[in-house]
């Protein structure tokens, strides 16, 4: 199965017309990935006996003509828990943990008629942008596999962009899905907070975190996110907002559009290879009919230190439930109570996830409390008036998603400043709950550079319309890899 020349239409019409079926699809996709993951390593776990069983089921009921998705195989990060399938986090603290139940957005594939082959590795609790604070593997970026695919949610990335798989799930926090859709030259998109439910998603910031659909086009990536959206009872901070149809307008037509150009985002800091791109992307958009203004959000700089004293501290909360009590790594040859706590933390807990823990723990402490974390939550405060000020006037904000392009492994893993800096232009929107997407955009030697486009809250229709314009008019997204760093 080459991936790189099929989309969900083109395999859809081929299971609809019985030229394939979803058992030979995905047992396919299962050869593939074993041939190209050797290279690549974005799998943790497998699951080919049970998803066959899927995929059969499915040509047993017969392909619905009208469910674009119905049999199409699908990889799946490994924060989201899936039932009898392996869920690690990619942490020695879940190395065995076997959930009991599935998520909402697993069940709602499976009433969507997907099969999930399989879970994608991670930075640890999806803490890191490179995907090296995983504890089992370090995955490669499929266009040279010395460079990061990006993080957290690199393994899904990775999965898709080598052509293993023609869709997965990500999570995004701090911009965990669209810095390595960037760094992988595919596109991926984190839904407004509250759009998908969160509920079976491990949680790392409660308040940020949010499930969303990597694909090599835009239009795949809307029918993906059709599937996964809508309110939830497990979940209170999901959304009754009505779900549209994310393909209905993509036509190619955004005449009229008016677009922002954030200055902060070309400022210091970003690449030259990688403002050249967006500058051309910005032409592409006027020739399209948009317009394109020049703004400012004064506060967006404040985005990094903001994100980092909420979410740690969000993150210092959720994790104090792995106590090596209840389930998860326990430390041996403990003497007592507290030596299970302290030993079992320490020893299964990576250095990045026990820096965050004790970061927040810090920051929500009664001596500095008001100094750090409310100080914090006020900032977030201001960085979302600013977005709300743009969007009085504009239906969309457009940027660079990285500042850089896809870094060497080992580079940044050692200087957390700099790897935190990574997503200095995609952590404003998850502190302003707002829909994100990352289209490829060009490339700088070699390597793919990716276009932001941001939207109102509830309003990725716009930004799938945009985006599915912006890559019809370029050729970037049929670009692909050649496995082993060719580019």
């Amino acid at each position: 199965m080459d991936y790189f020349k099929q989309d969900l239409s083109s395999l859809h019409d081929s299971l609809v017309n019985k030229e394939m079926s979803s058992e030979e699809l995905t047992k396919a996709t299962f050869a593939e990935i074993k041939a190209r993951d050797l290279k690549i390593s974005a799998f943790l776990a497998m699951n080919e006996e049970m998803a066959i069983n899927q995929a059969k089921a499915v040509d047993a009921t017969g392909i619905d003509a009208n469910n674009v998705l119905a049999g199409i195989p699908i990889a799946v990060k490994d924060n989201i828990v899936t039932k009898d399938l392996t869920t690690t986090a990619a942490s020695k603290m879940l190395e065995n943990f076997n959930p009991i139940y599935d998520a909402t957005v697993i069940e709602k594939m499976r009433q969507a008629q997907m099969v999930t082959i399989g879970k994608t590795n991670m930075d640890e609790f999806a803490m890191g942008g490179s995907t090296e604070t995983s504890a089992f593997k370090t995955t490669k970026n499929p266009w040279d596999t010395t460079k990061v695919p990006g993080g957290s949610s690199g393994g899904s990335a990775a999965a898709v962009a080598a052509g293993e798989v023609v869709a997965a799930l990500g999570s995004d926090t701090g911009g965990s899905i669209r810095q390595p859709a960037s760094f992988n030259g595919v596109v991926g998109t984190k839904p407004t907070y509250g759009r998908v439910s969160r509920y079976g998603l491990i949680a790392f910031a409660s308040s940020l975190d949010q499930i969303g659909p990597f694909t090599r086009g835009v239009k795949d990536n809307a029918a993906v996110l059709n599937a996964i959206s809508g309110n939830d009872s497990h979940d209170s901070t999901s959304s009754a907002q009505a779900v549209p149809d994310f393909t209905a307008g993509l036509t190619g037509d955004i005449k009229g559009m008016k677009i922002a150009l954030p200055k902060e985002y070309l400022g210091e800091g970003v690449d030259a290879d990688v403002k050249e791109a967006i500058q051309k992307a910005v032409k592409t958009f006027e020739e399209l009919g948009a317009t394109v203004d020049e703004v400012s959000l004064p506060n967006s700089k404040y985005g990094v230190p903001v994100y980092y004293i909420l979410a740690s501290s969000e993150a210092s909360s959720n994790l104090q439930r792995f106590d090596g009590i209840r389930y998860g790594f326990r430390a041996q040859d403990v003497k007592s109570l507290e030596d299970v706590y302290v030993r079992s933390r320490s020893e299964g807990f990576g250095d990045e996830v026990k820096r965050r823990i004790m970061l927040g723990t810090f920051s929500l402490s009664a001596g500095t409390y008001d100094v750090f974390f409310k100080k914090a939550a006020q900032v977030r405060t201001l960085i979302c008036n600013d977005f709300r000020n743009v969007f009085n006037d504009y239906d969309l904000i457009i940027g660079p998603t990285a500042p850089n392009t896809a870094f060497n492994i080992g580079d940044k893993i050692e200087d957390p400043i700099t790897m935190y800096m990574n997503d200095i232009l995609t952590i404003p929107v998850n502190l302003a709950g707002l829909p994100g997407m990352s289209v490829p955009a060009g490339f700088s030697k070699g390597l793919p550079v990716g276009l932001q486009l941001i939207a109102k809250s509830f309003d990725e229709a716009t930004m799938y319309r945009a985006g599915y314009a912006f890559e019809q008019a370029t050729d970037f997204h049929k670009e692909v890899p050649t496995l082993g760093g060719q580019n």
